[in-house]
């Protein structure tokens, strides 16, 4: 899926894109190269912590502190490349499937899209930033076409490009954090049986203080859903029971420094919660559409960072559940440890689906 939001990406084809990732808890950019043969490398990857409250609920809260850590991130990168892919949370978009005549090209099928787009966006057109792409011809009427219609508020564009622009970057293409997983797990879809096809695949990407759902069917997206828990309830419960402040705890979590009755005490309550939340969140995706069941679970985010968290959802849900790596069928740069990236691989999924826009077909 690729939506761009009417920045410069067709001037800017073929130029080095970093992939960025403005999440609540850090900026995370990562830089990927052609290695040849078909096959990727990564060359670089950064996360950099990001001030409390800098970002809350996917809004740019602190303009400043975001720019900051995004420039100390570059220039931690190490990169001459200063084009960025960023995205919005999928909750600032609003996405509609719609019909066009197939004979409408040019600017008759634009006009025809805003047309549309008049009648399902609650919003001035005058107010939104639009993208649209064709999918296909609809299955419903040989005469027309069915095309994904996408609408962002201008504000919430402006903002994470006005970040970008004081780091001294440039951005060259605004998607959408749920597509960009969807470019990501390309890589991953071969792990699958049958490649994903025919499997309905939930990807859970556990965030900081929400879980963001994208299910697929037939490597389609289908289902899409925000569900408030997240990383800081672990937080919160680290400061609670051991007298810390939320920046002490993540950092003791980080180091491992915490102690040894934390496995107990803390984390496998955490783990079981995580998964009954993981369970219902699919139990309501099955009881409100025509899927019955879950294939296959794919974990993502920092929350997926918790040793032996795809055991312990396989067990809640009964579904096979894998956390994902992106990376696994790269080339790695030499600045890169390779121990690290797998690490950090589950929270860099989003990052690396925006890095992969620039080999988008010319």
């Amino acid at each position: 899926m690729q939506l761009t939001f009417n920045l410069d990406w067709l001037s800017a084809k073929g130029l080095p894109i970093i992939g960025l990732d403005i999440s609540t808890t850090a900026v995370k950019l990562v830089e990927l190269s052609d290695a040849g043969k078909g096959m990727l490398r990564v060359e670089r990857y950064v996360i950099e912590p990001l001030p409390k409250d800098a970002v809350t609920d996917g809004n740019i809260a602190n303009l400043d502190q975001v720019a900051e850590a995004l420039r100390n991130a570059w220039q931690t990168l190490g990169t001459r490349a200063r084009n960025v892919a960023l995205a919005l949370p999928s909750s600032a978009v609003i996405t509609k499937k719609i019909l066009a005549p197939a004979s409408l090209k040019g600017l008759d099928l634009e006009n025809q899209v805003e047309t549309e787009a008049n009648q399902v966006i609650p919003f001035s057109l005058d107010e939104v930033n639009l993208d649209f792409q064709v999918l296909g011809p609809s299955p419903a009427s040989a005469d027309d076409v069915q095309i994904l219609l996408a609408a962002a508020r201008k504000e919430k564009v402006e903002d994470r490009v006005a970040a970008v622009e004081a780091a001294g970057l440039k951005a060259l293409i605004m998607d959408v954090e749920s597509y960009a997983t969807q470019t990501a797990y390309e890589q991953i879809a071969h792990l699958l049986p049958n490649s994903g096809a025919s499997q309905t695949v939930a990807i859970v990407d556990i965030g900081a203080q929400n879980m963001h759902i994208n299910i697929l069917h037939d490597n389609d997206s289908v289902y899409l859903r925000e569900h408030g828990f997240g990383g800081n309830q672990l937080n919160n419960e680290i400061s609670r029971r051991y007298g810390m402040t939320s920046d002490e705890a993540e950092t003791a979590k980080r180091k491992g420094t915490l102690p040894e009755s934390y496995d107990m005490e803390v984390l496998q309550p955490y783990s079981e919660t995580l998964a009954m939340e993981i369970g219902r969140a699919l139990q309501l995706f099955t009881t409100s559409t025509q899927y019955r069941k879950v294939d296959q679970i794919l974990l993502a985010g920092g929350g997926a960072m918790i040793p032996g968290i795809d055991d312990v959802v396989a067990q809640r849900t009964g579904a096979p559940t894998m956390v994902v790596n992106p990376f696994a069928n790269m080339a790695v740069g030499p600045k890169i440890r390779p121990q690290a990236l797998t690490a950090d691989a589950p929270s860099l999924f989003v990052a690396c689906g925006l890095a992969m826009r620039r080999f988008d077909p010319q």
